[in-house]
């Protein structure tokens, strides 16, 4: 599925931009260049894109953190755990399946972290180049063909990897999640890719070009991870934003009719430990990890409470916390730099 999709995506948008380079002068410069070449890549020399997103400023992979032999907790009635990993980084990477194995000894119950392509390199070229809500059908698929699954899970999201699941619940959670914990995670999207210099790195400058002025139209949006949830607060007004944006539609802003199972399903998660950077510096505003964002400009950041999804309960987010299921907690650094103590500790306090 997802090697097939994914060159077949990016070939197509190649395509079209190469015919629109005689009408459209922009395609001319760099940043258009440095994208065209790294879709190319995908059938040109996957194994060496997949190297250049791990490398680059864009990527969020987790630490190769230290397990101590001790740290058994479980005794084998917890609910098993997914995990999702963020953008350059793979579940085939030593990082994330380290992961996976310390929390279900930890929990003395199954973990697995799921993927959206089949080997290291597809999971990490679909990371940017699978869309959001294709690869929250990928990730639905992945866990729905799991019988470990089949009664129910916990989840752990990092960085992008948040957005998956929010995903899978607003779009499904069949079989549910009970607790997520969101680690340093785009649940509201992000408004910049600030440690990410357009001159410096052809990926960086590709997102500028895509995550900016192009950024909502059908096709972008229907081919790149990381437009999908970018969030301007210039323009989320407009009717761009509101017609073709993958994140308005999970946010309910959508021009269409609101989706009622979108609410529906979020209220079927009993936690959400949401654990914000107090450092980050990937993820514009970091009050986005908490469900903030910024309030129609770029120099006001207004908490969760002040929101208008907030307020109007646009996806369910006041309902699940005048309920009580929302939980808040943070860490003093940058984007994913946390320790084996506070992973655990998240676990036991919210699982």
């Amino acid at each position: 599925v997802d090697t097939a999709y994914t060159m077949k995506a990016a070939l197509a948008l190649v395509a079209a931009l190469v015919a629109g380079a005689s009408t459209a002068q922009e395609t001319t410069d760099s940043a258009h260049l440095s994208m065209l070449t790294l879709l190319a890549r995908v059938t040109s020399d996957p194994e060496g894109l997949a190297e250049e997103l791990a490398s680059s400023p864009m990527a969020a992979i987790v630490p190769e953190l230290e397990f101590p032999s001790w740290h058994k907790k479980g005794d084998g009635a917890e609910l098993p755990t997914v995990l999702a990993h963020g953008m350059g980084d793979s579940c085939f990477n030593r990082g994330m399946s380290n992961i996976a194995k310390e929390v279900g000894a930890h929990l003395d119950s199954y973990a697995v972290c799921v993927p959206t392509g089949d080997s290291r390199i597809m999971d990490t070229i679909n990371g940017f180049l699978l869309d959001m809500d294709s690869s929250v059908d990928v990730f639905a698929e992945k866990i729905k063909a799991d019988e470990n699954l089949k009664g129910g899970f916990n989840a752990i999201g990092f960085s992008q990897g948040n957005s998956l699941i929010r995903g899978y619940i607003q779009k499904y959670n069949d079989p549910p999640v009970n607790t997520f914990l969101s680690v340093h995670g785009t649940v509201s999207g992000t408004s910049g890719f600030p440690n990410c210099d357009p001159a410096g790195h052809s990926i960086c400058s590709a997102m500028a070009e895509f995550c900016g002025a192009a950024a909502y139209n059908s096709f972008v949006q229907g081919h790149l991870f990381q437009a999908d949830y970018f969030r301007d607060p210039e323009k989320v007004d407009g009717d761009a934003y509101k017609t073709y944006s993958q994140l308005a539609k999970w946010n309910n802003e959508a021009a269409d009719s609101p989706d009622a199972t979108i609410n529906a399903n979020f209220g079927l998660v009993q936690k959400w430990a949401m654990i914000k950077a107090e450092g980050d510096s990937m993820i514009f505003p970091n009050e986005g990890e908490w469900w903030g964002k910024f309030d129609g400009a770029f120099d006001k950041v207004i908490p969760m409470k002040e929101t208008d999804w907030y307020i109007n309960d646009n996806f369910g987010l006041k309902t699940a916390d005048e309920a009580g299921k929302i939980f808040f907690n943070s860490t003093e650094g940058d984007h994913l730099q946390f320790t084996t103590a506070q992973l655990f500790g998240w676990i036991d306090q919210y699982f």
